[in-house]
């Protein structure tokens, strides 16, 4: 079957952010996404530390130890790019001022519930961040994430077993083998990587998917 890379990932949901998106990128995988804007359009990345206007990674030789994600992750700052406190952060993502979070996630449901705060395990603490204040805030929820867990668990379930983050708020989510929108009818497959059918992505999906819509017939 086909993956695709972590950046081949990012990559991907960079074709699907609109032009003049106002974006948070969560900590881990979400943070290429700003590596791969087109020329063709401005796209404006919020980190809840306090940016506004997140760059590309910088090149090593091009580093300001003083600028960083929430990650803790070097960044750069386009132009017109700004700085403010946690506060103002907050306020932004709280307020219904970001088009589109775009967040890493332990599982998704079926009904388009996240997880993504906490686990089971005992050896890997709890940490929220600013992931409740997002899933309610943005106008749109993109999960980013692998499809299966390093024990090939699915995470894409009719029911996350982990705690919530946020109920019925992810939109769509993009994994390492396909794109799938959260709809009222089910999980509607968007797009199949390569090769890769419809009946080899159910097999490691622990919920139903439904077919990609087929394009209508010219006449």
């Amino acid at each position: 079957m086909m993956r695709l890379s972590n950046e081949d990932m990012a990559r991907r949901v960079a074709q699907d952010i609109p032009d003049g998106a106002y974006v948070n990128l969560g900590i881990g995988m979400p943070t290429q996404v700003a590596n791969f804007v087109s020329d063709d359009r401005q796209v404006i990345y919020h980190s809840e530390n306090g940016i506004l206007g997140v760059g590309p990674a910088p090149e090593p030789d091009k580093i300001d130890p003083d600028l960083i994600n929430a990650g803790k992750q070097y960044v750069t700052l386009i132009p017109g790019g700004c700085y403010f406190d946690n506060s103002e952060s907050f306020a932004m993502m709280r307020g219904g001022h970001l088009d589109i979070a775009v967040l890493g996630a332990f599982q998704v449901s079926a009904t388009g519930d996240l997880a993504n705060w906490a686990t089971l395990s005992q050896t890997l603490p709890p940490a929220v961040g600013g992931a409740m204040d997002l899933a309610v805030g943005a106008r749109q929820l993109f999960v980013l994430m692998r499809h299966n867990a390093k024990d090939n668990a699915p995470k894409i379930l009719e029911k996350c077993v982990y705690p919530l983050t946020g109920a019925g708020v992810v939109k769509r989510i993009y994994t390492d083998l396909a794109v799938i929108d959260v709809t009222d009818e089910g999980l509607r497959v968007r797009e199949l990587y390569g090769d890769n059918t419809l009946e080899e992505v159910q097999a490691l999906t622990g919920a139903k998917l439904l077919p990609p819509l087929q394009e209508p017939s010219a006449h």
